[in-house]
C-alpha cells in the first residue's frame, strides 16, 4: 500500500495566500469600520426624535450603568447626550484614512458603546420570552443581540487601527 507523505506549502504558496488574505482582512474590516459609521451616525441622529428617546427609555431605566442619567437629565436630554456621543463615535471612526489614532479612539468608543447596549441583554424585562418549553428571545432580545456581532466589529476596527498606530502593518 502507498503511504503519501504532504509536502510543505511552497514559499511562492505561502506568499500569495497571505497576499490573498491580507485583501480579503482588508475588505472586512473596511466593510466593519463603515458599516458601524453608518449604525452609529444613523442611530445617533434618531436618538434626536420625541420617539426613540421614549423607545430607549426601558433599556436606560434598568440599566445599573445608565439609569443615574434620568436622576440628572431628562428623557429627552439623556438620548440627545446618547447621540451625541454615538454620532462624535462614528465621525472618529470615518477618520480612518486621516487618522488612525483618531479611528482607534473611535473603534474603543464602539466597543464602550456597544458593551452598554449588550449589557441591556441582561438588565432590561422581557429579553427572553419563558412562555416556551426552551427560553427565546422576546422582541427586545431579538433587537439586542445584534450587538454583540457590533461589538465585535468595534474590537476588530480597534485592533486594526492600534496595529496601524504601531506601526507594523
Amino acid at each position: 500500500m502507498a503511504t503519501y507523505v504532504q509536502s510543505p506549502p511552497s514559499e511562492a504558496f505561502l506568499e500569495k495566500s497571505s497576499r490573498d488574505t491580507d485583501w480579503l482582512g482588508e475588505i472586512g474590516i473596511s466593510v466593519s469600520r463603515y458599516s458601524l459609521v453608518l449604525i452609529l451616525l444613523w442611530i445617533g441622529m434618531q436618538k434626536f426624535t420625541a420617539a426613540e428617546a421614549e423607545g430607549i427609555k426601558p433599556l436606560i431605566s434598568h440599566s445599573p450603568f445608565m439609569s443615574w442619567m434620568y436622576a440628572v437629565l431628562s428623557v429627552q436630554g439623556a438620548s440627545n447626550l446618547i447621540g451625541c456621543v454615538e454620532i462624535v463615535v462614528a465621525l472618529l471612526l470615518a477618520l480612518r484614512p486621516l487618522s488612525a489614532k483618531a479611528s482607534f479612539v473611535g473603534s474603543v468608543g464602539a466597543v464602550f458603546t456597544f458593551l452598554g447596549t449588550t449589557s441591556f441583554l441582561f438588565s432590561t424585562p422581557g429579553v427572553i420570552d419563558h412562555n416556551y418549553a426552551i427560553p427565546l428571545l422576546g422582541a427586545v432580545g431579538g433587537f439586542l443581540i445584534k450587538d454583540l456581532v457590533l461589538l465585535g466589529a468595534a474590537v476588530l476596527t480597534a485592533s486594526e487601527a492600534r496595529i496601524a498606530i504601531r506601526g507594523t502593518k
